[in-house]
């Protein structure tokens, strides 16, 4: 009895505090990451020194880091990814901050507009990239068929085949599905900003880019600097729409790092049988490292213009 009222009354204290009711609310988040996150995170690391394909592993001790030095395709996808990376947050977090300051105020059919470019957010991109796969068809496209209706093109253009235009149109697909999440995170940080200010540049005579640059630009840095790390780390991950419009060709052309590790861990329509998810693990696990430097190199610039400003 004597241990049984020491138990009640420390349990009775850390309900009073909160501490019970807080970890039952912890709960189902803990118990997600361990299912969603930590279990597959230490499945993948099981699987680093076999050759697996879903059925049978065979161990080959380093032999898979080995091949990733001369895996001249995944180099080459990690250059892509680079480069698809810089092009689409180039035009993706100027045009969000253009709409954004365009749309934050309550004009007529400003929320329409907001809607509408919010739209490919919501959509899975899957789909939108399927659409816009028939956009860029070669024949019966849309996208060719304006051209050629309008006379700026004579001869239709293999938009998604040709290893000249393939990024550019990945890219063009990537913008058009982020730059309304974006713009919508924007609007918000702009209407935390007190008018006051404003009308205190108008009374000084500032115009609407000085105002911009002097007064939104500024008190829109903490709201911006999360958006551009955003927009980094879903660039650098992304790979869906990539599969869906071209599956990393014309000849590997559009090959990113994540959509060369989901053919290596679940094949192709033509390799379904010929599964590597050994090998795909050490590469899941080298460009998350990658994606990571980045994440961090990112930071630390923020931190440093911080500390001029």
């Amino acid at each position: 009895m004597n241990q049984k009222k020491p138990m009640e009354s420390r349990l009775k204290k850390s309900w009073q505090r909160g501490d019970i009711p807080m970890w039952l609310m912890l709960l189902p988040t803990i118990f997600f990451i361990l299912v969603m996150s930590i279990y597959p995170f230490a499945w993948l690391i099981r699987y680093v020194f076999y050759d697996y394909n879903g059925f049978k592993a065979y161990y080959v001790g380093f032999d898979n880091f080995k091949r990733v030095l001369t895996d001249k395709i995944y180099w080459n996808s990690v250059v892509h990814t680079f480069e698809y990376a810089v092009l689409k947050l180039v035009f993706v977090i100027p045009l969000s901050l253009i709409t954004a300051v365009l749309l934050q105020r309550k004009r007529f059919g400003s929320g329409l507009f907001q809607g509408i470019f919010f739209l490919p957010t919501v959509i899975s991109s899957a789909v939108y990239s399927l659409i816009w796969y028939f956009i860029f068809a070669t024949y019966n496209g849309v996208l060719n068929g304006y051209l050629q209706t309008t006379g700026l093109i004579k001869v239709p253009v293999d938009w998604l085949g040709s290893s000249k235009t393939a990024m550019i149109a990945v890219v063009i697909v990537a913008i058009w599905g982020a730059f309304g999440n974006y713009m919508i995170l924007l609007i918000s940080g702009l209407t935390g900003i007190p008018t006051d200010v404003y009308e205190s540049a108008q009374i000084d005579g500032a115009n609407g880019v000085q105002t911009f640059f002097k007064i939104t630009l500024p008190m829109l840095g903490p709201v911006l600097k999360v958006v551009i790390m955003l927009a980094i780390t879903t660039a650098f991950k992304d790979y869906q729409s990539i599969l869906v419009l071209t599956a990393g060709g014309p000849n590997n052309r559009t090959h990113v790092m994540f959509s060369y590790i989901f053919q290596m861990v679940f094949g192709t329509a033509n390799k379904a049988s010929q599964l590597q998810i050994g090998y795909g693990s050490v590469l899941s696990i080298i460009s998350a490292l990658i994606v990571g430097v980045v994440t961090v190199i990112y930071l630390q610039f923020s931190k440093k213009m911080d500390e001029i400003s």
